[in-house]
């Protein structure tokens, strides 16, 4: 009896999607003019980076 192994690319497009709004918000920042936007688009860019890593390791 052979058992059957199911993988998934959920781990490759949760790393790509969250990698593309972590650029995303990394420029945001840079281009961002005021203090606030600059912080808020920095949270982002950690957050988005952060849920790329645990999306890449938990569907893997």
């Amino acid at each position: 009896m052979q058992t059957k192994d199911i993988q998934s690319d959920k781990g490759i497009g949760f790393a790509v999607l969250f990698s593309v709004l972590t650029i995303l918000a990394a420029a945001w920042m840079v281009a961002a003019g005021d203090q606030l936007t600059t912080a808020l688009s920095f949270a982002v860019a950690i957050i988005a980076a952060c849920l790329a890593v645990v999306g890449a390791q938990a569907f893997w």
